[in-house]
Order: C-alpha cells, then sequence, then structure tokens
C-alpha cells in the first residue's frame, strides 16, 4: 500500500493565487494604466506602471519564496555544497 499523502499546508493553497498577482498587474493593469498623462517620475503613466510592477514581482516572489515551505526543508539527497576556503588537507 502506498504511504499517505503529506497533509498540505494551509499557506501552500495561497501561493498559486500570490504568483497570478504579477499576471494581473501587469497584464490586466494595463487597460488601467492606458495613457500618457499624468507623469510619474518623469515618464508617461503607463511606463511608470510597467516599471512599477517589475520591482513589485521581485517583491511578490521573495514572499512566495519565505511562505513556500520546501524551501525550508533540509533534504538527504540535497547535493552538499563545499567551500574551498575551509578545506583544510590532513598532514601526510
Amino acid at each position: 500500500m502506498p504511504p499517505a499523502p503529506k497533509p498540505r499546508p494551509a499557506g501552500r493553497a495561497l501561493l498559486p493565487l500570490l504568483a497570478t498577482v504579477p499576471f494581473i498587474g501587469i497584464l490586466g493593469g494595463i487597460w488601467f494604466a492606458d495613457r500618457v498623462k499624468p507623469y510619474v517620475l518623469g515618464m508617461p503613466f503607463i511606463l511608470f506602471w510597467i516599471v512599477l510592477w517589475v520591482a513589485l514581482i521581485s517583491v511578490v516572489m521573495a514572499v512566495i519564496y519565505q511562505l513556500d515551505p520546501r524551501n525550508h526543508e533540509q533534504r538527504d539527497d540535497a547535493p552538499h555544497t563545499h567551500d574551498p576556503r575551509t578545506h583544510q588537507e590532513d598532514p601526510a
């Protein structure tokens, strides 16, 4: 009999929804921001909108990374990294 699947944490159900926020903001908001005036920070509003969402996408992806429990699990099959600066050879 296969093992029972692990229960899914409640926060993981939020991750796909949170991942759609940048898509809606940058593509869906284009119709909202489809104007040249006013100028914001010297840019037409549409350009400001896109630049703003490029920055916000990084923030949203960082939040998703922190909320995803798979990024915090210690796996036994994960490759071990070796720092050559701390390597000390045994004297022969």
